[in-house]
């Protein structure tokens, strides 16, 4: 019987703990039962998120927290406001655009940066932007984009914004709980995550949180808001209860999950996923791989499909990884599908499971009549978990 083993950017694997809670009898959510819960994981987030600001849940994908955090701090174009608010937004790669694509749904006045992908941005490129547009309300960006597997320069962004008096709103869906990411300690004004990756839950919560800055724009926002309004929802959520009908079940898994990172401490956390990170890298490039970022991130590792190989036969690898050995990566996307492949090592994961992942790796491309010594991958793979003195 074939077991499936998941190494994607989210949804990723989900702990056996939490898989059990879900099977528990559901309870209503206005309810002292569910406050208590709740009580618990808002604590839990906070200390996820290194704030003592309130981390606010919502019933939605990280998307639909990228989407608060734009409807709640900025102001369009109307009667009294002659001028829509100007943002600034990081195009890195596929969720980058997502900024920017969001930004003008709401038809704010958007100057985009555009990052060469698998790069991440410069100080140099947003500083420039700032003095161009010193009408700019804030910076949107990623902390780590995941289609290119490239690391931003969050904290020098979250400095440059303070120094410009421009609000720093950080997309920490894969970051939060994955690196360091401290909120209060680097003055970020908004930090998103969602419940799809370090948290190791199935997609349905995100999780915003402002700072003292951020929820002083949000009183002269002016933008449409009504299922995402941040200010009803930190009033409901004062009171430990939610404005709408939350995900019931995945905030009783989340209570458990967030337990089982609490239990393992930011220090072991963060230095468990630098460890496979390197163990992933260490193994593409002992098979003779070249890795795709220049600045890579802790979340995933890129790597380029080998230039003897057609578009069509990149992504026959990830197919064969599937299909015949049970591992699930994710390919490139876009302009990149076909040339990079994404091999994830965050969440409930271990270095067996990322050894796993390239020990299939390896049939694939064997497959494919990529010359390898076959076991180099997985070799280096157990030799930096072994020099890391790191214990599982």
């Amino acid at each position: 019987m074939k077991k499936f083993r998941l190494l994607t950017p989210g949804p990723t694997a989900i702990p056996e703990k939490v898989l059990a809670k879900f099977a528990e009898p559901i309870v209503h959510h206005r309810t002292s039962l569910f406050e208590a819960q709740f009580k618990e994981l808002q604590s839990q987030l906070q200390w996820l998120f290194q704030t003592k600001e309130i981390v606010l849940t919502l019933t939605s994908t990280g998307t639909g927290a990228m989407e608060a955090a734009v409807a709640n701090l900025f102001s369009g174009m109307n009667a009294s406001t002659p001028h829509a608010d100007e943002v600034i937004t990081v195009n890195a790669g596929k969720f980058g655009e997502r900024w920017t694509k969001i930004a003008k749904a709401y038809n704010l006045n958007t100057h985009e940066i555009v990052v060469e992908r698998g790069k991440a941005v410069t100080i140099a490129a947003i500083e420039k932007e700032l003095r161009a547009h010193p009408q700019v309300k804030a910076v949107l960006f990623q902390a780590s984009e995941t289609s290119t597997g490239a690391l931003m320069p969050i904290k020098a962004i979250a400095d440059l914004c303070k120094k410009h008096q421009v609000l720093s709103v950080c997309d920490g869906i894969t970051a939060v709980g994955i690196f360091d990411v401290p909120m209060d300690a680097w003055e970020l004004d908004v930090l998103i995550t969602g419940s799809q990756k370090a948290l190791m839950l199935p997609p349905g919560l995100a999780f915003i949180a402002l700072s003292a800055r951020a929820w002083k724009a949000n009183e002269s926002s002016n933008l449409p808001k009504f299922y995402f309004d941040l200010k009803k929802e930190r009033k409901a959520q004062e009171k430990m209860q939610t404005a709408w009908t939350p995900a019931i079940s995945l905030v009783q898994g989340a209570v458990v999950s967030l337990k089982m990172l609490q239990d393992e401490g930011h220090q072991k956390l963060f230095a468990t996923h630098e460890m496979l990170a390197l163990a992933t890298r260490n193994a593409a490039t002992a098979l003779g791989l070249e890795l795709f970022s220049d600045a890579p991130s802790p979340v995933l590792t890129t790597v380029k499909v080998p230039a003897k190989f057609t578009v069509d036969e990149g992504k026959k690898i990830a197919k064969i990884m599937q299909e015949k050995y049970g591992v699930i990566i994710t390919g490139g996307q876009d302009e990149l599908m076909g040339k990079i492949l994404r091999l994830s090592h965050f969440g409930y994961c271990d270095i067996f499971d990322v050894a796993n992942g390239i020990s299939a790796l390896e049939l694939a491309l064997l497959e494919l009549a990529y010359p390898l010594e076959l076991g180099k991958g997985v070799a280096a793979v157990m030799k930096t978990f072994k020099d890391s003195g790191l214990a599982l």
